[in-house]
């Protein structure tokens, strides 16, 4: 996936794309997560999608439930996936596989 179908530029060695929806409440919380560990890691990008922008997108990937996220790498293929609230732990462990 690249700029055109996430709607942002990718990160240059790897990329934290989460859907969110306007309602969802542990969305924020993995919005502060996501940024955190994108800041801590040179050329990574959190890239936030509105799942109800974007039902083409979500449909194609198969999105069920906000939060889910993708760890994307440099090439901009998924290297890790999971839904609900991820710890950070966990994010820079994926970032691992992609980086």
């Amino acid at each position: 996936m690249g700029a055109a179908e996430l709607g942002a530029e990718p990160g240059e060695r790897a990329s934290l794309v989460q859907f969110s929806s306007a309602f969802c409440q542990p969305c924020r919380a993995t919005r502060r997560i996501l940024a955190e560990v994108a800041a801590m890691v040179e050329g990574v990008a959190h890239i936030e999608i509105d799942a109800e922008d974007r039902l083409d997108l979500v449909r194609a990937l198969g999105i069920e439930k906000t939060p889910t996220v993708l760890v994307l790498d440099s090439a901009g293929r998924i290297v890790r996936r999971a839904a609900g609230m991820p710890r950070k732990v966990d994010v820079i462990a994926a970032l691992g596989a992609a980086v």
